[in-house]
This record gives structure tokens, C-alpha cells and sequence, in this order.
């Protein structure tokens, strides 16, 4: 008998499945730059599309919609001098609710470098986990070469993003790739790290 998937919500319990999910990334067709991309599920169904700075008109800020098209998160990248001068800068995710987005729900840290190297580390830090450490999770791997994992701060991989082989000779992987989601992870929640990701790298969803 295996043993029950832990329920983990950051976005909402509704984007937490009980078994492993398969997501798959599509970056929009057709669109000025800055577009964003589509996620879908196993049955070629939107399940998410994420919006970015060319369609929201906003440098630093992205959002990430439902298949149906409702707000549930939108992600700001923190400003003014302050993080001018931090060594690293940060973004945080805001949950969508009747009033707004008022719930900040999780912060990412990136370094406050020119280049992106391999080995800085960027990190997550939840407001819903009740955790007093620094950070909940971090970013292990290199995401332009989709090859990298979401990972806990004890080691164990909530998410996995990569490319199946046949889709790699077939078309360009920046284009497609999938993302594995643990059990009892919230799915919202690794699509908001992975459109800031994309974000940061310069890739579908940034001006």
C-alpha cells in the first residue's frame, strides 16, 4: 500500500493532485515578444497560461491565469534602491481573491548579477509553510537548458522540469519541455516559479 501524498497548497489545494502530474509547456505562437506561453495537461488541455510583460504592457510583472482564463497569480519583480543595492533581487507571487491580489504567497530571490552563472543559487520562500527558515526551496540544475529541478530545503524534488528526447531532435526545446510535479505539490505554485524563471532567463514571458 503506498502511502498518501502529503497536501502541500501554496496558490490553492484545488492545483494539489494526489499522484505525479505531467505538464507540458507551450511557448505561444504569433505573439509580439514578451508574449508569454500555455501550459498543458496530459489531454493537450490549458491548464494554465501565463502572461507576460508584452501583453500585460508592465516590465517585471507577469500573470499567471487558469485554462479558463481567471487571475490566480500575479508576480512582481520588487524595485527602488533599496534592491538596487541588495545582492540579490527579488520577486513575489500574489494570489488572486475577490478583493484581489492582496495574499503575497511566495518571494524568489535571484542574484543581483550582469550574468546569470550556473552555480547561484535562487531561492523560494513560501508565507504559507509556517517555516521559520531562510528559505523553502531553491533552484538546482540550469533552467535555460531545461534541465533543472524544484527541490525542498531538506533535498527532495517537488518538481522536475526537462525535455523528452523525441521532442528535442524534433523542435527546439526552448520552445516545448514538461514538467514532472510531485504528489500533494501545488501545481500553480511551480508554474508561477517557472514563468519567473522563463522571466529572468529573457525568454518568452520578458521585453
Amino acid at each position: 500500500m503506498t502511502a498518501k501524498a502529503n497536501i502541500m497548497p501554496i496558490i490553492s489545494k484545488i492545483y494539489c493532485s494526489s499522484s505525479q502530474v505531467m505538464l507540458v509547456v507551450r511557448k505561444r505562437p504569433h505573439v509580439v515578444n514578451g508574449g508569454g506561453f500555455v501550459v498543458t495537461n496530459c489531454s493537450q488541455k490549458v491548464v494554465f497560461k501565463i502572461e507576460g510583460c508584452g501583453v500585460l504592457g508592465t516590465k517585471g510583472e507577469l500573470l499567471v491565469r487558469d485554462g479558463d482564463g481567471d487571475p490566480l497569480v500575479l508576480i512582481r519583480r520588487k524595485g527602488g534602491l533599496v534592491q538596487a543595492l541588495s545582492i540579490h533581487r527579488k520577486w513575489k507571487g500574489y494570489a488572486y481573491n475577490y478583493e484581489g491580489f492582496h495574499k503575497s504567497v511566495f518571494s524568489l530571490k535571484e542574484p543581483n548579477s550582469s550574468c546569470l552563472v550556473r552555480n547561484n543559487a535562487i531561492r523560494i520562500s513560501t508565507e504559507t509553510t509556517g517555516s521559520n527558515k531562510a528559505w523553502d526551496f531553491e533552484i538546482k540544475g540550469y533552467f535555460p537548458d531545461r534541465d533543472c529541478s524544484i527541490v525542498d530545503s531538506i533535498g527532495n524534488v517537488i518538481a522536475q522540469i526537462g525535455v523528452k528526447k523525441e521532442i528535442e531532435e524534433l523542435m527546439a526545446k526552448k520552445d516545448l519541455y514538461h514538467i514532472e510535479v510531485k504528489p500533494g505539490i501545488d501545481q500553480a505554485f511551480v508554474v508561477g516559479i517557472i514563468a519567473t524563471l522563463d522571466h529572468i532567463y529573457g525568454e518568452s514571458t520578458h521585453c
